[in-house]
């Protein structure tokens, strides 16, 4: 099926097959064979949904291959058919092959991404709604002869006889405030004719969209416009396109734009979204500029209901939606005939899926448009170092967005060192006294400031000032944090929570002190610094709601709110002009984790929360806090230089064997037991190094950086390579042979982006 490249060979399908393997929805890492019935053996093609027996019982399953012949033994017939239509297409089968080979997981993993619950189910079905209409010409003498006897029914026959056409009986009933037995009678008499009809359960029905038009483009946006609709003029050859815009410089316009080519030459698209916050925002954009059909736009993300997400997926496979709008897994939608895949925020980690199957959306992104044969159209304003270096290579093509739309500057961003600040104040303040300043300023003005801070929460640890003492998460290896409003302390890792204890648990003293602290605190030390203004909170805490996020972002272009504290789910896309401060609070958080990619994390995170500043006609500015003012991360960021940093970090890389030169494995061993934890490790690091060819790097196993998590110890084995689907063909083998004590998992991680 692969070779060392990953090259992907055509799945076998037969016409007239009298037997179908099948992949069904449990882990028993083998694909079966069964015998297609005569009575739908036309009906059944690769990506079928069916059901099989299974020992005992029904399986559901996809069939991802059609044979003419079996050499297996005992073999049954298929019982059922489900659904009209295939569920996946080929390509999709193909594509869970792939990364079932390149991300060394089983494909029956890989199927359950590819297929939403609520689809593999097929417990949910369509919403029924019952429609009425009048069923002849209703006469004004048969309303009044019926008002002598019945007034109620004569009531409602009037309101019928005004109708235009079928609504829905509960619209009906509530505008007439009359009930379902006075409709009833009228069915009887045959004045009113009564029908159920499936009903589409809309996230955004609720929602009004403005109709807009497309946007003169400057020169470098026509530029980089007609070299996308290139590429879609013949797609079989064309690239991967990375297009490298600053904050502001309007490249969703030209993702627009491009959609509306793509769908002119008769082919659909899918446009990825890093965060869930960026959904409702992107989605009005894509609603509105695709507003004669509402249809034409779905949307897939985790906050939609299982009804929600079932008829949004029918929508999709039917063919009714021609554009998905959707997170990480929308890389998967149905969508037949595609032409243009956008992957928004390319750089983003959210892409990453951190459990199995643990694939990252922007690669499966890029295989899918070569099996396809579209265009892929990656944007960023902080290019992965991945992405930058294959178009720096020539295997991407590189289109460059250097100015701002409208000639809006670039902001201008100050370090606010907090050591000088911390000698001056003797306690360290959340604001500093320039950010106070600046922010006094705007609320003056009227603007708006953004102030972000990526860890949640009051206050980040409690400790005992008597025996120093933390309150730790018993499950995981950091200290548990206080939230206020609950007035509870929680693990963010595990979710495990704690009440407050009124006396050190260790030492029996009253002398407990809450040290750090998290969005809640700032939220709150903001509110008391400026009384007068307006300030809310946007993070995992607030955002439970399922339309608080569109919310909170409508309210705030609305200009209800005068400050918005938040984590990483404000830091991107987001387009408010009025926003012309941004507050970085500690910009260290993420620079100093034990991992090789913290650095550029940072140098990430900060140009693009910069970005929300200044998108008006007014100038932005940005504040940085930090302890480290000097990093080159920091530094590069303050000048807007990427290519700078692009280069020092490659250094760094290069001299490391790090990506983008190799790529890395990461395999993740964990036990409630940690002796049971580290010999498994062991174990493995050994047999592995028997297998593999010297060409591979592999590093002893040591304890993970935090080492207990959820109640299990963990220990780490990295290795790192150029072949690396045949690196995850050694290590897939290497493990199938090795039985592991039962409590002890091993987990494996190809192109980590978190090493913790």
């Amino acid at each position: 099926m692969f070779d060392e490249r990953g090259k992907i060979s055509p799945l076998p399908q037969t016409v007239n097959a009298s037997y179908a393997r099948v992949i069904i929805d449990r882990s028993i890492h083998r694909e079966l064979d069964y015998s297609i019935p005569e009575t739908f053996a036309d009906r059944v093609s690769i990506g079928s949904r069916v059901r099989v027996p299974f020992r005992e019982k029904s399986a559901l399953g996809t069939v991802v291959a059609l044979l003419a012949e079996s050499e297996a033994e005992g073999i049954r017939p298929i019982e059922a058919l489900v659904g009209d239509r295939p569920a996946l297409s080929t390509k999709l089968v193909e594509l869970a092959r792939w990364m079932s080979t390149y991300y060394c997981c089983p494909i029956e993993t890989v199927m359950r991404s590819l297929l939403p619950q609520v689809i593999r189910r097929a417990e949910v079905g369509w919403k029924k709604q019952l429609f009425v209409s009048a069923a002849k010409e209703i006469l004004a003498e048969e309303i009044e002869k019926l008002r002598k006897g019945a007034p109620r029914q004569a009531e409602l026959l009037e309101a019928v006889s005004k109708l235009k056409g079928a609504i829905p009986a509960a619209e009906l009933l509530r505008q007439t405030s009359l009930d379902n037995q006075t409709l009833r009678a009228l069915e009887k008499r045959g004045f009113v004719s009564l029908r159920e009809e499936a009903v589409a359960r809309d996230p955004h029905a609720d929602e009004q969209f403005i109709a807009s038009t497309d946007l003169t483009l400057n020169l470098e946006q026509t530029s980089a416009l007609s070299a996308v609709e290139e590429a879609l003029a013949s797609p079989e050859t064309a690239k991967p396109i990375l297009l490298h815009g600053v904050t502001g410089s309007g490249k969703t316009e030209i993702y627009l734009q491009a959609i509306s080519s793509t769908l002119a030459r008769g082919k659909t698209a899918i446009v990825l979204v890093p965060e869930i916050s960026l959904t409702p925002q992107t989605v009005e954009r894509f609603k509105s500029r695709f507003s004669e059909a509402q249809d034409t736009v779905a949307v897939l993300h985790s906050h939609l209901s299982e009804g929600e997400r079932h008829d949004e997926w029918h929508k999709i496979q039917s063919g009714r939606a021609r554009i998905v709008v959707g997170a990480r897994s929308a890389v998967f939608a149905p969508l037949e005939n595609l032409g243009l895949i956008v992957v928004d925020e390319e750089h983003e980690t959210s892409y990453k899926q951190e459990e199995a199957p643990r694939y990252h959306a922007r690669d499966v992104a890029v295989v899918r448009a070569k099996m396809e044969q579209c265009v892929v159209l990656l944007g960023t304003a902080t290019p992965s170092l991945e992405s930058y270096h294959n178009a720096v290579e020539g295997k991407y093509r590189l289109l460059n967005l250097t100015q701002r739309v409208d000639d809006c500057q670039m902001p201008l961003m100050r370090i606010v060192d907090l050591r000088l600040a911390r000698r001056k104040e003797k306690v360290a303040a959340i604001l500093s006294e320039q950010l106070r300043a600046a922010i006094t300023a705007r609320l003056e003005k009227h603007e708006q400031t953004i102030l972000f801070l990526n860890r949640r929460g009051f206050s980040t640890s409690l400790l005992c000032s008597a025996c120093g003492e933390a309150r730790n998460c018993p499950n995981c290896s950091v200290a548990l944090t206080f939230h206020r409003g609950a007035a509870r302390l929680t693990c963010h890792l595990c979710g495990h929570t704690a009440a407050v204890p009124k006396k050190c648990p260790a030492c029996s003293q009253d002398a407990l002190i809450y040290s750090g602290f998290g969005t809640e605190k700032v939220e709150s030390n903001v509110a008391h610094l400026f009384p007068t203004a307006v300030v809310r909170r946007m993070d995992a805490d607030s955002m439970t709601r399922k339309d608080a996020y569109r919310e909170t972002l409508h309210a705030f272009r609305s200009g209800k709110i005068d400050i918005l504290v938040g984590t990483q789910m404000i830091a991107k896309g987001l387009h408010f002009p009025n926003v012309t401060l941004v507050g970085i609070i500690n910009a260290d958080l993420a620079l100093h984790m034990p991992d090789f990619r913290a650095g550029e994390r940072t140098f990430q995170l900060l140009t693009q929360v910069a970005g929300r500043a200044g998108r008006g006609e007014t100038p932005g500015e940005v504040f940085v806090q930090t302890y480290t003012p000097f990093s080159p991360s920091i530094q590069f960021a303050r000048h807007h230089d990427f290519a700078g940093y692009f280069q020092q970090e490659l250094e760094f890389r290069e001299r490391c064997d790090f990506p983008p030169f190799k790529h890395a494995v990461l395999i993740t061993v964990r036990s409630a037991h940690e002796t049971r934890a580290q010999f498994s490790a062991e174990t493995i690091a050994r047999r592995l190094k028997e297998a593999l060819p010297d060409e591979f790097i592999l590093s002893a196993p040591s304890p993970a950086p935090l080492e207990k998590l959820q109640g299990q110890f963990r220990f780490h084995i990295l290795m790192r390579g150029e072949a690396i689907v045949r690196l995850s063909r050694i290590i897939r083998e290497t493990l199938d042979k090795l039985p592991l004590p039962e409590d002890v998992v091993a987990s494996v991680d190809v192109d980590p982006y978190q090493l913790l």
